[in-house]
């Protein structure tokens, strides 16, 4: 399989899409990154072409962004097997169940404009749901909230839902009225449903008065400039369309292209490398929360809820080669969000259906994504992604954005280095909230401070390194003659803000100990 960057026939509007550099109260601080990320490009070209070669893909695309600009694009393979047509950026493959993100992102756009509520009972958009039998007599209406994070309590579906997507409006509508088996009651276990999607897109359809499809195109879709974005295979130029495989006795076997219909909200979206790379960047441009323009066409806060977790779906621990693999986290809205040793966020979705396979992955802290597309059926995407995020950690580039301080922080910084040097009550009192003293005694608090600093040899300094974990919480260092100490506070919720919580602490020299396992 040859491999090939196509990042130059990428249009120009598109790496342009979103500004480099996203001002605000967070920011990232190594003038070289870019630069650090770009020298992993060769080795995540390497990783894409194995992984495609040992699991027989015909055909695959795949890109990485970086502050919402894709950065590199890059194609193997053919997207049609007969004649040999290979992959290019314009191609356009089926995403599957990443179009779920693009219904969630719908129905938050409709709320932000007042038109409905997550809250609201989804029976007042899809009356059909009037007629649910719930499983116990306590069990909660079914609401929007319910089926935009997985929380209905209908049964995980896959297998079955693929198969759906040719229904019409009025096979769900007779699907609904003929009664949805619980496995839960709603709102108390995470399970995947393919059904509750379908649900949100009828949501959509009622709310507006006009079919999910146009919508989504109209509103969401032409916005962003997604112009090679379809939900009908048929709306494809031929010359562009990926076609969808399986492999069976060593050949491929070409599938069927499913139709969209009713239940196209939760799988039906067609999309390229270039457009699905704009969607990411989308989302990425959602962070950090800041002043200015906010163009839509769904608002930055509302990007941002959906990358938070709304539905916890577990936790997972294993011993590896590698050492002790953590994973944690759950359902947000149309997306999946994981924290792991390594990423306190870790957003993502893949999709797969028969002759396909997708995966974006990003992470917000970092202002970095992945994508990529395969069609092999259920191409498995997860390992590569895992793959190219540890080639970009090994540049050294890839280091999270930097919470900016609240002067006042800085301000109290000072104040509390100074005090540690020479405690002087005047001094204590600006800086300690009416709870500092409250918990330990001002007394008690200078001659333990006295203490450390005299342990230490005195003539404290700041060693210039202020680590920020919010606009009002941080910790330093201060090198003395013999030792040093680490410092950190909080402020309390009040203006001014003042020191709620300070803790001062010797730092011991480095002991011989056996080593923790490593933890990913």
């Amino acid at each position: 399989m040859v491999l090939r960057s196509g990042l130059a026939t990428v249009a120009a509007a598109l790496l342009a899409a979103v500004p480099a550099r996203l001002a605000g109260q967070a920011s990232f601080t190594d003038t070289e990154r870019l630069a650090k990320l770009k020298t992993a490009l060769p080795e995540i070209d390497r990783v894409v072409r194995e992984f495609a070669e040992k699991s027989h893909v015909p055909g695959v695309a795949y890109g990485v962004i970086v502050d919402g600009r894709l950065i590199h694009a890059g194609v193997a393979g053919l997207r049609e097997v007969p004649s040999k047509s290979v992959v290019d950026t314009g191609t356009v493959f089926r995403i599957a169940s990443m179009t779920k993100s693009f219904t969630a992102a719908a129905i938050l756009k409709l709320r932000d404009e007042g038109k409905l509520s997550l809250e609201d009972p989804a029976e007042r958009y899809v009356p059909e749901l009037k007629l649910l039998k719930y499983p116990t007599a306590d069990s909660p209406r079914l609401t929007i909230r319910h089926l935009m994070s997985h929380s209905t309590g209908f049964p995980e579906d896959n297998p079955w839902g693929d198969q759906q997507l040719a229904d019409s409006d009025e096979d769900l509508s007779r699907m609904i009225r003929s009664g949805i088996p619980f496995s839960n009651p709603p709102g108390i276990a995470y399970e995947y449903s393919n059904f509750g999607f379908a649900i949100l897109g009828r949501v959509v359809a009622n709310v507006t008065k006009m079919p999910y499809t146009r919508y989504l195109t109209e509103n969401i879709l032409r916005p962003l400039g997604m112009t090679s974005t379809f939900m009908q295979a048929g709306a494809v130029r031929p010359a562009r369309l990926a076609h969808g495989y399986r492999r069976q006795d060593e050949a491929w076997l070409e599938e069927a292209a499913l139709p969209d219909g009713s239940f196209g909200s939760m799988g039906g979206m067609l999309t390229s490398i270039a457009d699905l790379s704009r969607w990411v960047g989308f989302m990425l441009q959602a962070w950090p929360p800041r002043d200015g323009a906010d163009p839509g066409p769904v608002r930055r806060a509302s990007l941002r809820e959906m990358q938070q977790v709304a539905r916890f779906s577990g936790a997972t621990a294993a011993r590896t080669s590698d050492g002790l693999i953590l994973s944690a986290g759950g359902y947000a809205y149309g997306l999946g969000v994981r924290q792991t040793c390594r990423f306190k966020i870790s957003v993502a979705h893949s999709g797969g259906l028969p002759g396909f396979g997708s995966h974006m992955r990003w992470l917000p802290e970092y202002g970095v994504g992945f994508v990529a597309l395969g069609n092999l059926t259920y191409t498995s995407w997860g390992g590569v992604g895992d793959q190219v995020f540890d080639a970009l950690a090994r540049t050294g580039g890839l280091e999270p954005r930097q919470p900016t301080p609240a002067p006042v922080l800085v301000e109290m910084r000072d104040k509390v280095s100074r005090l540690i040097n020479g405690w002087n009550d005047g001094l204590a009192d600006s800086v300690a909230a009416m709870n500092l003293f409250l918990d330990l005694s001002r007394d008690r608090r200078h001659q333990a401070i006295d203490r450390l600093r005299t342990e230490a040899g005195g003539g404290c300094r700041n060693d210039g390194h202020f680590e920020v974990e919010n606009a009002l919480r941080g910790k330093w260092r201060m090198r003395c003659t013999s030792g040093e100490l680490a410092v950190s506070i909080t402020l309390a919720p009040t203006s001014p803000a003042r020191v709620q919580f300070l803790e001062v602490t010797t730092i011991k020299p480095e002991t011989s100990l056996a080593p923790a396992p490593a933890c990913r």
